[in-house]
């Protein structure tokens, strides 16, 4: 029997490539996303491909949501948490909506998600929880603070359940990847001075890399995956030794306001 997989964020970016990919391999998958029309855009539902719409800041559609999954197809092997946001903006300028946008999606809709998964999971158990972090979750992002606090609780949480998770044959693994090559790097684009850490690196990732780390963990089940290999150990470093911290943005905040001008240029000059 071929193995069922639960991805959020589907309808784009890392979600659809993984789900793409998944297919080839003939998983089972439950494909969700908050937009059900772009999802329905980029897959066709069949006896083993569901699609449903899912807000998962909510608790209960989570529950309603899992309970159809394990209706359609028994069992559940792996949930992937690909869903979130990011609204690029210095503290001081964030909006009370905006910071509860960001903790709600990318935090509490983590922690639902693998909360729901991982209590049918022990029941089976066996089963694979497979969450979506950043770089910004291992080394702070001035001008993303509520994203970098959002995105550090996901990787805190998700190591913490791994190690727990792990006694009853559930595995967790928080993926930590730099800028990927998705919508959410346009976003990042709009507002370059509160994302200007994120530009810092020499290039944004492509999202089959991102796919290939999530396929490596999922054959060797890590706590943990940071991509690519070199800014994941910068990260730790500059994170073990916060008093680095006001030298180092001022070196990564200027090379990435110059690398986010030349790739907006690059990006006019293409249209």
């Amino acid at each position: 029997m071929q193995p069922v997989a639960f991805i959020t964020g589907a309808a784009s970016g890392v979600g659809k490539h993984l789900a793409e990919t998944l297919l080839k391999k003939h998983y089972r998958l439950m494909l969700t996303d908050v937009r059900e029309d772009a999802l329905r855009e980029a897959f066709t539902p069949s006896g083993d491909v569901h699609l449903r719409q899912l807000d998962i800041r909510s608790a209960d559609e989570w529950q309603r949501a899992l309970d159809e999954t394990l209706e359609a197809f028994g069992r559940l092997d792996y949930l992937f948490n690909i869903a979130g946001i990011v609204i690029p903006s210095f503290l001081t300028d964030t909006s009370l909506e905006d910071i509860e946008r960001q903790i709600d999606t990318n935090l509490k809709g983590t922690i639902y998600g693998t909360y729901f998964a991982a209590r049918r999971m022990v029941d089976q158990g066996s089963g694979h929880i497979l969450n979506m972090a950043s770089l910004a979750g291992v080394s702070p992002v001035p001008g993303m603070e509520i994203y970098t606090a959002s995105k550090f609780g996901v990787r805190g949480f998700s190591i913490a359940a791994g190690i727990t998770l792990r006694e009853h044959g559930v595995y967790v693994t928080v993926i930590c990847p730099d800028l990927i090559n998705t919508p959410m790097l346009d976003v990042q684009l709009e507002r370059p001075k509160e994302s200007a850490l994120a530009f810092a690196s020499s290039r944004p990732l492509e999202v089959e890399e991102v796919v290939n780390a999530i396929l490596y963990a999922m054959r060797k089940k890590p706590l943990e995956v940071t991509l690519p290999l070199s800014r994941g150990v910068l990260a730790k470093i500059g994170s073990t030794f916060p008093s680095l911290g006001p030298f180092i943005y001022r070196v990564l905040r200027s090379r990435g306001l110059k690398r986010a001008a030349n790739m907006t240029r690059a990006r006019g000059e293409a249209r």
